[in-house]
């Protein structure tokens, strides 16, 4: 299989009553069934106190689990690019937004509208780490965890160097989130490196291809969570990292397409 190679060195986790990936890792590996409630949301120790109290949930989650993918990786988020990819954004001051227009527009609040940007968490993410290097934000709804991967890894091998790739949503409410699939809040994260290093985890082979195959469904233990968030459609790759499994592993990537991975473990 031909395709662009790229190296893990960390994995960030968090999802309800699973706040990092040794953690979610054991749940993988036994094939337990991964649990749907339980903490709102992770505070962060890479943001300051005051923007943890003030931060919105997205920012909260996406800077958690980029910085446990540094950390692990052993590398300073201030010298690495990010990629963030969320299919909803922050679904909860989309919907508080939307009700407040419809009801008393003149009540919009600014600051409201400033978390709003689908981009908020990766300025956040720069501003805290005195990071400078480039950073963005993706959305491609079910294929959102799928052209996110894709984006950091041709990022990481162009420019040879490391990159960390965080992909999350949040649970949603209102309006937005009786229509919506967000009924949990959930995010990950990959450091990726164009190098195999001694702190390489396990490697991946990256193909776009048309949809042709079927793309991998997650196992039944795991089908409530993958229900509940798009980004969760990834958690058949987190199955095999955690079981240090190789096989290739296809997502969805668009309306007519796949990411094939091919996991190296």
């Amino acid at each position: 299989m031909e395709g662009l190679l790229v190296h893990i060195e960390g994995i960030g986790w968090w999802s309800p009553g699973v706040p990092n990936w040794n953690a979610a890792a054991a749940l993988l590996r036994d094939g337990t069934t991964l649990p749907t409630t339980g903490d709102k949301g992770p505070a962060p120790d890479v943001l300051p106190p005051s923007e943890r109290r003030r931060a919105p949930a997205p920012v909260l989650l996406a800077c958690e689990v980029a910085n446990q993918a540094c950390t692990m990786a052993g590398r300073d988020a201030a010298d690495v690019p990010a990629v963030f990819a969320s299919a909803h954004g922050d679904i909860a001051i989309s919907d508080a937004l939307c009700t407040t227009l419809a009801g008393d527009p003149l009540a919009l609040s600014p600051t409201r509208f400033h978390n709003s940007v689908h981009n908020a968490p990766a300025g956040y993410w720069t501003i805290a780490t005195h990071c400078h290097a480039a950073s963005s934000a993706i959305s491609a709804w079910r294929g959102s965890f799928a052209a996110g991967l894709l984006e950091a890894s041709v990022q990481a091998l162009a420019d040879r160097t490391p990159v960390v790739f965080a992909a999350y949503d949040i649970a949603g409410q209102g309006a937005l989130g009786d229509v919506l699939p967000a009924a949990m809040t959930f995010g990950t994260a990959l450091l990726l490196s164009p190098e195999h290093r001694p702190r390489t985890r396990a490697s991946l082979r990256l193909r776009h291809e048309a949809r042709s195959a079927p793309v991998d469904e997650p196992e039944a233990e795991w089908r409530a969570l993958a229900e509940a968030t798009p980004i969760a459609n990834a958690l058949p790759l987190f199955g095999a990292l955690a079981r240090a499994q190789s096989g290739i592993v296809r997502l969805p990537n668009g309306r007519a397409s796949t990411l094939a991975i091919e996991v190296l473990a």
